[in-house]
């Protein structure tokens, strides 16, 4: 009888993220493999290719089509032979944007079923999703004052009833990321890498008043659900996120925003994308939480070695 395989396959005018607008308002597929006989040489190269495929782990970006989430994405491609990455966006235009893989799903993180297809089968989630709240239009900056914001597209602040009480909850940042929690939990995801803002430990920051939507407060909320999760957990909460070359800085990390009272509050997003990746290798980064910003470029010396960046984080939350 001859074998047989088979491969189970697995947005001012412009959006800000949170803390770019902080800085603004402050001044794998998974193979199984059946063994062909050795004669077949057809058979026992694709054999090679499924075992290679078993050693990779299989991690979700969510969040995809982000300007920092791309990145994560695109760098787990490039490591293929330590990772087969995913990638999870809400339209077909960002999955194309990003390359239109089939490993790329399109979903609602605020839809929980629309997230198993995504999580099931993988090894690690990296959560990179955030509500992005959008300046109203009319600003002039030449006339001073603050801008105004407000969310949009079903991500707007809403009404939700809890025991105790009405809220005014983001659905993306809380219910999203719970429902993205919930999901790898019963997926039996074997890590989670989430990206956060600082400014959480201040109820009344700037970023709060967005929208009213109070969105740092519900970020920590999720934050705060992962680590009672029990599941292997990262959370990295950026400093002001810059659209420079990663690599070339020292990295900074810290807790209770306290890099927020000095001069290095900022990082690259690339910088965050390879703490993102960096974690997913050592037990160091396990079950912690951290602020992450950089010195500026030429001074310091651009970290390389992110075991002994993660070994000096003692803080869990």
């Amino acid at each position: 009888m001859a074998a047989s395989t088979r491969v189970s396959p697995y947005q001012c005018h412009k959006n800000h993220t949170l803390p770019e607008l902080s800085s603004l308002l402050l001044t794998t597929t998974t193979s199984s493999l059946v063994s062909f006989p050795k004669k077949n040489k057809k058979f026992s190269r694709f054999s090679v290719v499924a075992m290679a495929d078993l050693n990779t782990s299989t991690v979700l970006v969510t969040g995809a089509g982000g300007r920092t989430g791309s990145i994560v994405y695109q760098k787990l491609k490039e490591r293929s032979e330590k990772y087969t990455a995913r990638g999870l966006v809400r339209t077909e235009e960002s999955k194309q944007k990003i390359g239109g893989a089939d490993v790329v799903y399109i979903g609602d993180i605020r839809n929980t079923e629309s997230l198993v297809p995504a999580i099931q089968g993988i090894d690690a989630l990296v959560i990179l999703t955030s509500a992005v709240p959008k300046m109203k239009p009319g600003f002039d900056p030449t006339k001073g004052g603050r801008p105004e914001f407000y969310f949009e597209d079903g991500a707007n602040p809403e009404q939700v009833h809890h025991a105790f009480g009405t809220h005014i909850c983001p659905q993306v940042d809380w219910i999203g990321q719970k429902n993205q929690i919930d999901a790898a939990k019963a997926a039996g995801v074997k890590q989670i890498v989430l990206v956060g803002s600082m400014g959480g430990t201040n109820l009344n920051h700037p970023l709060n008043s967005l929208g009213n939507g109070n969105i740092l407060v519900w970020k920590r909320k999720a934050e705060q659900y992962l680590a009672d999760s029990g599941i292997p957990y990262t959370i990295i909460r950026a400093g002001g996120l810059q659209d420079k070359e990663g690599g070339i800085r020292e990295l900074l990390v810290g807790k209770d925003d306290e890099l927020l009272e000095t001069e290095t509050k900022t990082v690259a997003r690339a910088d965050v994308a390879e703490v993102c990746i960096q974690a997913l290798q050592y037990e160091e980064a396990k079950f912690k939480a951290f602020d992450l910003a950089s010195k500026p470029e030429g001074t310091g010396t651009p970290t390389k070695d992110f075991k002994a960046l993660f070994a000096q984080i003692a803080t869990r939350f």
